[in-house]
């Protein structure tokens, strides 16, 4: 359904972005970030899924500052390889890569005329939370699982937009007491927790988990159409 094309980040940086577009007048626009895995198969299938959803939908490879064309499986190796470019990523001077974030965000509301949401996963969920608290442009966002969210420098953040965060209560990545400790400094923030574990919304990984991740689905499907369209 989609094709990549070239952004361009504010410091001239070219970022490739997997643009999936509705069949009609698109209702808003939605920016997809990936996991520490890149701009692989299972994130395309979420950005088309918003897409037959009626948005313009934008997912930026948001490693291609340390390492272009990354497209990772879901194995030991592949999770050591995302693990060494994410911290990579994190060791990059100044804003890193929410300056590519912004590009994307720019790109959706420019391709749909209007309002845009932000949804990421894991790594994502992470850069998704960080982008809702300094970015510009955004209506919504819905981080999953986002490692890194409940330290006490991410939870000292404020959002300039909705939230609605997704988290399981099996997570070993993301204990619960760091879950309740945001939950409770983010009144405003929307938390849900599932009987499930870390990347449960992705049906590639053996943590899957069907039930957990098509009710976490309804839920931002809701959350964006009352925020964004």
């Amino acid at each position: 359904m989609g094709q990549f094309t070239n952004l361009t980040s504010a410091d001239g940086t070219t970022v490739p972005a997997y643009v999936a577009m509705p069949e009609g007048k698109p209702r808003g626009g939605i920016v997809v970030l990936q996991e520490i895995f890149g701009v692989n198969s299972h994130i395309r299938a979420v950005t088309d899924r918003f897409a037959a959803q009626g948005y313009a939908a934008v997912a930026p490879a948001t490693f291609q500052r340390v390492k272009a064309g990354v497209e990772l499986g879901y194995t030991e190796a592949d999770m050591n390889a995302g693990f060494a470019l994410k911290t990579a990523v994190t060791e990059l001077p100044g804003a890193g890569v929410l300056p590519d974030i912004q590009a994307a965000i720019d790109h959706a509301a420019k391709l749909s005329g209007g309002k845009v949401g932000l949804i990421g996963f894991c790594w994502g969920g992470l850069l998704t939370w960080q982008s809702a608290c300094t970015l510009k442009g955004l209506s919504a966002a819905a981080p999953y699982y986002g490692g890194g969210v409940t330290a006490p420098e991410e939870i000292a953040r404020k959002p300039l937009c909705p939230v609605m965060a997704h988290f399981g209560d099996q997570d070993h990545w993301i204990p619960l007491e760091g879950v309740e400790a945001f939950s409770k400094a983010h009144p405003e923030v929307t938390v849900h927790v599932y009987a499930a574990n870390h990347g449960f919304n992705c049906d590639q990984r053996g943590s899957y988990n069907e039930a957990a991740a098509n009710l976490a689905r309804e839920r931002t499907l809701a959350f964006f159409a009352a925020n964004v369209g």
